[in-house]
């Protein structure tokens, strides 16, 4: 039997995104296609973002079949070190924030993951960045309790080190602000991420997982290979 997880996509864009080219519409009908039981209909949000309205709007219009519950969510990246968000104020309606590792939170604001390499060539030690990422994620969280962790260290391989750098003391402290705030993570198709050991930790600290696969286009809605298999190498199964 497959995991119950992916019954569940917990991380969906639409063309209220950039980046994306389905219709809430379409995602919706991909979901229920896939047998899905949860959708979470997600878009970017940046703190010049005006169109949050109309996208409550436009979900509320939506015709969604017997058996498939709809949610909301809007993805925004971490700014900084102290955890803010580059985020706009939100009308009610918004289930969920996603928290985004979409640059490197900095101290004085984020960092692209080619300045980050630099500075580590420089000699900005491995350990004092994860610390300084780590410590921005708990901040996030505690800043923004009951929300959503999007493809969670994503930016790791990109600054040039990965999760087995984390440690376990970094990865158990990480997994206990999630479970202490009450912030999804989600087990990420597109990235990959966070690993089995990670999910391990999660599991350990009492956290709640999601699956999601951070589509961008409706026919790979509830389509997961990469999380199926995340989620087999779990040893708390």
């Amino acid at each position: 039997m497959s995991d119950p997880l992916l019954r569940g996509d917990h991380h969906v864009h639409s063309t209220f995104s950039d980046d994306a080219v389905s219709t809430l519409a379409e995602n919706v009908a991909a979901a229920a296609a896939a047998g899905l039981m949860t959708l979470r209909l997600v878009d970017h949000v940046r703190r010049s973002t005006t169109w949050v309205p109309d996208y409550l709007a436009a979900v509320g219009e939506l015709q969604v079949p017997d058996g498939l519950t709809i949610l909301t969510g809007v993805e925004a990246k971490i700014l900084d070190a102290s955890g803010e968000l580059d985020i706009p104020h939100l009308p009610a309606g918004i289930d969920r924030i996603l928290i985004a590792d979409h640059q490197f939170p900095g101290v004085d604001g984020p960092l692209g993951p080619t300045a980050v390499r630099e500075r580590i060539a420089d000699g900005w030690a491995p350990d004092d960045v994860l610390d300084q990422l780590v410590s921005a994620l708990d901040a996030g969280m505690r800043r923004h309790p009951g929300n959503q962790l999007a493809h969670c260290f994503s930016i790791l391989p990109k600054i040039g080190v990965s999760e087995d750098d984390l440690g376990a003391e970094r990865v158990a402290a990480w997994a206990k602000t999630a479970a202490e705030t009450h912030t999804l993570v989600e087990v990420n198709e597109k990235w990959g991420c966070p690993g089995p050991l990670l999910l391990d930790a999660l599991h350990d600290a009492g956290a709640e997982l999601v699956a999601s696969t951070d589509s961008h286009v409706a026919s790979e809605v509830g389509r997961y290979a990469r999380v199926a298999e995340l989620l087999s190498q779990r040893k708390s199964r």
